[in-house]
């Protein structure tokens, strides 16, 4: 078993030096894409994560996440996440400023990144939808969002929703069917690197063991990259995995985000080369 407080303390040793001999200790070298804003430094995860894998006895190393920055998850202005300025930096990349009449989809929303996405796209149909929130536009399960028809939406987040969901297939199933033919989708879970194929077990439902197993009270599975890929081509989805060669190192670091993250781009036509990509509403 991984002793995830030992290695945050060993972490947190490892942050320190750095900052203090190389170039991470110079002012405001970071920059927070959510909310423009200049950042000296990203904080850390909480430390209360690390400190109910460790007394769950959390079978896997959270270190082994592909997508996950430890020492710099949140912006200290808007609490985006890595995985938040992850996906702004493809929309703002991706996106003209202009954009008119494309309907958009933002499942379990980040607030910050919500905001970023109104403000920055205020043309933009947006639509927001959760099963459990009162903040959103839509109260839906997302394996069952019969309130949308079909090939309703342009594009669509969803980010780390279906770990909570039992029939993640169907889910993945009513995404593809409300997206477009010439619709894009970020869809992402967290996908623990060490694994060769999904785990999950239905029989494990108590919250203290999900934690163990899990990593989260509320997830019912821990993804393997193998296995996410497999169930997104099985639903119909193309899908293109974008990483630090796509962005480039500078814009991964700028942003805090961790060089071995990849953002996941699904659509239902042959992805285009990633070189040649056509922003939306150009």
């Amino acid at each position: 078993m991984y002793n995830h407080t030992v290695g945050r303390k060993f972490l947190s040793l490892i942050q320190k030096i750095k900052f203090r001999i190389s170039e991470f200790n110079k002012p405001y070298n970071f920059h927070c894409p959510v909310c423009e804003s200049s950042v000296k430094k990203f904080a850390r995860l909480p430390d209360a994560y690390y400190e109910k894998l460790d007394a769950h006895g959390f079978i896997f190393s959270i270190f082994q996440f592909e997508t996950l920055n430890q020492l710099g998850y949140l912006c200290p202005h808007c609490s985006s996440s890595d995985r938040d300025r992850l996906y702004a930096a493809y929309l703002s990349r991706e996106f003209s400023d202009k954009i008119e009449n494309q309907n958009f989809l933002d499942i379990a929303p980040s607030n910050s990144l919500r905001n970023f996405i109104i403000k920055k796209y205020p043309e933009l149909k947006y639509r927001s939808t959760d099963l459990n929130r009162t903040d959103v536009d839509d109260i839906l399960d997302v394996t069952s969002m019969d309130a949308y028809q079909d090939g309703l939406f342009d594009f669509f987040i969803c980010s780390h929703v279906l770990e909570h969901i039992k029939d993640d297939k169907k889910a993945l199933q009513e995404l593809y069917r409300v997206l477009n033919e010439q619709g894009r989708g970020i869809l992402m879970v967290p996908i623990m690197l060490t694994l060769n194929e999904d785990y999950e077990n239905s029989e494990i439902t108590d919250s203290g063991e999900r934690w163990k197993h899990f990593g989260q009270g509320d997830h019912v599975r821990m993804y393997s990259k193998t296995g996410f890929l497999k169930k997104i081509r099985e639903t119909g989805f193309q899908v293109s995995e974008l990483d630090i060669n796509f962005f480039d190192k500078d814009t991964f670091f700028r942003y805090g985000i961790h060089p071995r993250s990849v953002l996941y781009i699904v659509s239902k036509q042959p992805s285009p080369d990633v070189s040649s990509i056509v922003a939306l509403g150009a």
